[in-house]
């Protein structure tokens, strides 16, 4: 493709460069993104319950951590770090973090089905529609990673490290 000058050169915004031969899908980005989210938050509120008693509620951990708030500011932190290391694992197709993320997001459905029946049986819409877009998202989570196709990319990885 020729430029307007009529030189030959191609223009910068026709430029494709590729960096990596095999790059990291668009779904595992998102889920590695997810998880790193997540234990951003749990760090940070741990942090700041650690620095400052009183300051923030355990309270603040209750949608991840399902009871495990009550342990007190060592459990957000270490559950900060298996997040993290669970992001990691998937940015680098790790096939012990994807079973991990699988196993974390089925453990995560398990325990929102007691509050998603509650707040059926006492109609309370707000918690409902809560408690039934986690259950979704960690079902979304857990299908995309148990999928064939996804499955092989992690065992590709593996094979093209041990070469």
């Amino acid at each position: 493709m020729e430029n307007a000058k009529g030189d030959g050169a191609s223009p910068v915004s026709t430029r494709v460069i590729e960096t990596t031969s095999n790059p990291l899908p668009t779904g595992v980005r998102a889920i590695a993104v997810l998880f790193a989210l997540c234990g951003i938050y749990l760090g940070l509120v741990g942090l700041l319950m650690l620095a400052r008693r009183g300051l923030i509620s355990m309270a603040a951990g209750a949608p991840l951590l399902f009871g495990l708030e009550l342990a007190g500011p060592y459990m957000f932190l270490l559950t900060a770090i298996v997040a993290g290391g669970i992001a990691w694992g998937l940015s680098r197709r790790n096939n012990i973090a994807r079973h991990a993320a699988i196993l974390a997001a089925i453990a995560g459905i398990v325990m929102l089905v007691p509050p998603v029946s509650a707040a059926t049986v006492m109609v309370q819409p707000r918690a409902l529609a809560f408690g039934g877009l986690g259950i979704i998202i960690r079902v979304i989570v857990a299908w995309y990673l148990s999928q064939g196709h996804t499955a092989e990319m992690f065992k590709t990885r593996r094979a093209e490290t041990l070469d």
